[in-house]
């Protein structure tokens, strides 16, 4: 077996340093030993420099470790983190010398040639690997929680590397975030994660449709001079040290008063009417959400009209219950709602579409300004695939709106949501300031403009 051949040990970090002592040495004038749950033990040993190999004992020195020290025949073994009568027991028949333990020792793989890595979720894990990796020529990268929130560095690593193997407690989800990581698609502004990551992310929108201004300041200009308007709508936005990230809120089906050709008293936007606003905002490094006003059908149906562009890093979806009617229902004569069963359809299909291309985050927004709009709202589900955010886009005087604010944020599930608020140019009387909207909580991570 050579060093190339090794594949990472999941059976013990013993066994993995076992594995790379053979494949590397017919011999060993020295050979470093320590515990492999013992960091800082590993650590001193490396930093010393072991001209030899470093092999690790797991719980005490079994047959493999005494045969692999029998084979090596090293002339001294260099040890650290041991008992001195557990090592002149155990390692009678050889020459030892002990190290004391130095708590503040490092090393790490820089400097190592690219082409393989090893990703560790585990800190003690981590040190060890770093130190049998650093002997056959792996980078190791350790992390904790989600793959995506990786430096930029390590994700460049990530995703140049021909071999990549995972170790250590991985769940089910690491395995499409490694995917995501070494595909490269970022969101606009960098990054995969929306709002999790360092400095911190607000989206700033303009929301409306592109036909004209009656239904919001998206339509009083086209889509190159949104661009332009919104860098002086998201001023004061970035107070907090946060990334403001220009967004175009699209209504891409509107809410109507008569039933239409197909009675779900909802039209239908021509995804040609879109796609400039779409390309626009990527080749102006921007976001896209695509609104949703159902009327009588469902959301899951309508949503899948758009798919095309929410299979874009780019481009998320929102869902209006406000216009989602019941059968029999009119707009305008009832304040719409939907369960949490629909949503979650919703919810399954985007987090599939993320997975399948490999996509940053997608942003998936559910409009609320009553308790009863979305019923069950707890049992939303909000995998990793997605940022599921609740826009309180209620209107009127700001005090009456902060009133809705805590009232929906107030609630036991509310935790589990990102936030946002909406601006109404002529429903509010007074706009609420950058100050006043970044002086609530929860933190809003989404302010729309309509």
């Amino acid at each position: 077996m050579t060093p190339d051949d090794l594949q990472l040990s999941h059976t013990s970090l013993a066994a993995t340093s076992i594995e790379i002592s053979q494949a590397l040495y017919g011999c060993a004038h020295e050979v470093g030993l320590a515990f492999a749950d013992d960091p800082a033990a590993i650590a001193t040993l490396m930093s010393r420099g072991i001209r030899g190999p470093l092999l690790l004992v797991g719980p005490w020195f079994d047959l493999l470790l005494m045969g692999e020290l029998g084979r090596l025949a090293p002339e001294r073994i260099v040890t650290a983190g041991f008992d001195a009568e557990v090592l002149g027991y155990a390692l009678a028949d050889f020459a030892f010398e002990q190290v004391a333990v130095d708590q503040q020792a490092t090393f790490s793989s820089e400097g190592l040639p690219d082409g393989r890595v090893w990703l560790v979720d585990d800190a003690q894990q981590a040190v060890a690997l770093t130190a049998l990796g650093h002997q056959i020529g792996v980078g190791v990268y350790a992390y904790s929680g989600d793959l995506r929130a990786l430096s930029p560095e390590s994700r460049r690593a990530i995703s140049r590397d021909t071999q990549v193997e995972l170790h250590s407690s991985f769940d089910d989800d690491a395995s499409w975030q490694l995917e995501v990581v070494r595909r490269g698609h970022e969101l606009p502004g960098g990054g995969l994660l929306l709002f999790d990551g360092s400095p911190s992310r607000r989206l700033v929108a303009i929301y409306g449709h592109p036909s004209g201004p009656g239904l919001g300041v998206l339509g009083e200009q086209d889509a190159e001079e949104g661009v332009e308007r919104l860098k002086s709508i998201a001023e004061g936005y970035d107070a907090d040290g946060s990334v403001v990230l220009p967004t175009f809120e699209i209504i891409a089906t509107v809410a109507s008063a008569g039933p239409g050709e197909d009675e779900d008293y909802s039209a239908e936007t021509a995804r040609n009417v879109i796609r400039p606003w779409v390309e626009t905002a990527a080749a102006n490094d921007m976001y896209v959400v695509l609104d949703l006003q159902p009327g009588r059908t469902d959301f899951l149906t309508q949503a899948k009209m758009y798919e095309e562009f929410l299979r874009l890093p780019h481009v998320g979806l929102a869902l209006d219950p406000e216009w989602r009617l019941k059968p029999n229902e009119v707009h305008l004569r009832q304040i719409g709602t939907v369960d949490a069963a629909e949503i979650n359809q919703v919810v399954e299909w985007l987090a599939v579409i993320v997975r399948e291309e490999a996509l940053p985050q997608k942003l998936l927004i559910l409009h609320q300004f009553r308790l009863q709009m979305i019923t069950n709202r707890h049992l939303v589900e909000t995998p990793p695939e997605l940022a599921v955010l609740i826009h309180m886009d209620g209107q009127g005087p700001v005090p009456a709106k902060i009133n809705t604010w805590n009232l929906l944020t107030n609630q036991p599930d509310a935790g589990q949501f990102h936030w946002g608020w909406k601006n109404f140019y002529d429903e509010d009387f007074t706009i609420a300031t950058p100050d006043q909207v970044l002086g609530l909580t929860p933190d809003p991570v989404f302010v729309s403009f309509q």
